[in-house]
C-alpha cells in the first residue's frame, strides 16, 4: 500500500475486525509477561493493523472504495460476542474476551471476501494477501494435528474456529489455484473473478 500509494481493494471493515482481534487477544500485555520475542510479536501485530487502519481511512482515504466496502460487521460482532460469553474455557472477563477474538477471526476475512464478491475484481496484492492469509491458517492446523498427537494438546474452540476461517478461504483458493483455466483473469494491477461458486451475492 505504501509503495503504489493506495489501498484500493483493501476493505477497511475486516482491517477493523482484525485490530479488535488482536487488541482483545493481546489484552495480557498489561497483566503478564512472557517474554520480548512475545511482547514484541504482540507489539507488532497491534501496531501494523492500526497503520493499516491509518492508511486506508486517513492517508490514503481518496483511493478507497467505501461504496463496496458495505458488509454489516455487527451482524459478526453480536453472534461473535454472544458465543464468547456463552462457550468458553473459563467464565472470567480476561478468558472470555480472549474467546471473542478467536471467534472473531475466524470470520473477520468475510468484509473483504464480500467486497471482492461485490465488484468481481481483487488487486494483485489484495489476492496474495488472501492467500498469504489462508495458507497460515491452513498451518495452523497442520500444527495442531502435531500438537494432538506429539503433546496431547487439544483445543476445541480454536481448532473450530481454524476450521470455519479455512472454509472460508476455500473458494477463494479454488479461484487462485485455478486460474490456468480462467477462473481467474490477469489485468496489468488486478485479478478479475469469473464464475465463482461461493462468491456470489
Amino acid at each position: 500500500m505504501w509503495k503504489t500509494r493506495s489501498v484500493a481493494g483493501i476493505s477497511g471493515k475486516s482491517q477493523i475486525l482484525f485490530a479488535t482481534v488482536f487488541t482483545a487477544r493481546y489484552l495480557d500485555l498489561f497483566t503478564s509477561f512472557i517474554s520480548i520475542y512475545n511482547t514484541c510479536m504482540k507489539v507488532f501485530f497491534i501496531g501494523t493493523v492500526y497503520f493499516t487502519i491509518y492508511l486506508i481511512y486517513m492517508k490514503f482515504k481518496a483511493t478507497y472504495d467505501s461504496n463496496h466496502d458495505s458488509f454489516r460487521v455487527e451482524f459478526l460482532i453480536v453472534p461473535v460476542g454472544g458465543l464468547a460469553f456463552l462457550v468458553n474455557h473459563e467464565f472470567a472477563p480476561l478468558e472470555i474476551i480472549w474467546t471473542f477474538s478467536i471467534y472473531l477471526e475466524s470470520v473477520a476475512i468475510l468484509p473483504q471476501l464480500f467486497m471482492i464478491s461485490k465488484t468481481g475484481e481483487a488487486e494483485t496484492i489484495t489476492s496474495h494477501y488472501l492467500f498469504a492469509l489462508g495458507s497460515y491458517r491452513a498451518l495452523y492446523l497442520c500444527n495442531w494435528i502435531y500438537r494432538y498427537y506429539a503433546e496431547g494438546f487439544f483445543d476445541l474452540i480454536a481448532v473450530v474456529a481454524g476450521v470455519v476461517q479455512t472454509i472460508l478461504y476455500c473458494d477463494f483458493f479454488y479461484l487462485y489455484i485455478t486460474k490456468g483455466k480462467g477462473s481467474l483473469l490477469f489485468t496489468n494491477n488486478e485479478i478479475v473473478f469469473k464464475e465463482s461458486p461461493l462468491l456470489e451475492v
